[in-house]
């Protein structure tokens, strides 16, 4: 898609953006997510114009400004204060204030505190505005060569077992390109849940975006298991996975079960409902849940 450029002022700066002050307003500005070189000239003009920066941890966040010379004061916002804060944001938003909210990287309020002030600044009808620029979710889609014409974000998966399955199960149906957060001591776990669920879809590891160390690896998801199991998996970690295949056979109940049966004659269970799974995009765990329905049924 192409959009139009807008030419501020055919060719001078907009005022808002390069002068000393900024209009009141609530400014989200994405900053870089390891590539310190990876912010914009305006977001530089937004944090060195406004009259306060909240930041998510400001010991990180202050190394970034220090690089490039920014002494505008900050102050912290976190899931921890959150709450006690958001009343005196809003009240300097009131009083004409140019607050800016950055997080720890990439662009704010994606998995991070800063959602429930934005919705608190837009229920008071004060201005929020964006500044784009960098993001881990559209960074790793844009590398991962998985479809990027429908995409669902589905954030950090739940780290207890039991929980992170069901929530896997309740994606299984979507029919778009998923994409996690995920940490990494809980990447292979996470991995074997998601084999469980959606069986041999194609999976990217896109680790370390921008930085020194950045990794990209693409495979099935048993074999991308396979490739990570003895490795010591470090840093910043984004998990994307195939949508469901569109382009198998619509079966009846009693062609699946057929199916089922015929393939747990060469295969065990499991097996036989990821093979079944690739015939007709249905979820592997449903599939292997009706496969123990059929073989406890007497012959």
């Amino acid at each position: 898609m192409t959009e139009a450029i807008h030419d501020d002022k055919k060719g001078q700066e907009d005022d808002r953006f390069g002068g000393s002050k900024l209009d009141a307003g609530l400014y989200l500005v994405a900053t870089p997510i390891g590539n310190l070189r990876d912010i914009t000239l305006r977001a530089l003009d937004i944090l060195r114009s406004a009259d306060l920066i909240l930041a998510e941890d400001t010991r990180h966040s202050r190394r970034l400004l220090d690089r490039y010379g920014i002494s505008t004061p900050m102050r912290p916002y976190h899931e921890h204060n959150a709450d006690k804060v958001r009343a005196s944001v809003l009240e300097g938003l009131e009083q004409g204030q140019a607050i800016a909210l950055i997080s720890d990287a990439g662009t704010p309020l994606i998995s991070d505190p800063g959602f429930k002030l934005g919705r608190a600044v837009a229920d008071a009808g004060l201005p929020i505005v964006p500044i784009p620029g960098p993001s881990a979710v559209l960074s790793a889609l844009c590398v991962s060569g998985l479809p990027t014409d429908k995409f669902f974000y589905a954030g950090f998966p739940p780290p207890k077992t039991i929980a992170r399955q069901k929530f896997f199960n309740g994606l299984a149906s979507v029919p778009a390109t998923l994409i996690f957060f995920e940490s990494p001591n809980r990447v292979l776990a996470s991995l074997r849940d998601m084999m469980q669920v959606f069986g041999e879809r194609p999976a990217v590891l896109a680790r370390e975006l921008t930085k020194i160390h950045e990794t990209i690896v693409r495979s099935p998801l048993p074999e991308l298991i396979d490739q990570l199991k003895d490795q010591k998996i470090r840093g910043e970690c984004v998990l994307l996975l195939g949508p469901p295949q569109t382009s198998g056979p619509v079966l009846s109940e009693a062609q699946i079960d057929l199916a089922l049966q015929e393939a747990m004659e060469s295969f065990g269970v499991k097996a036989a409902a990821r093979e079944v799974s690739q015939m007709c995009g249905l979820p592997v765990r449903e599939l292997y849940a009706r496969a123990l329905g059929l073989r406890a049924k007497p012959s």
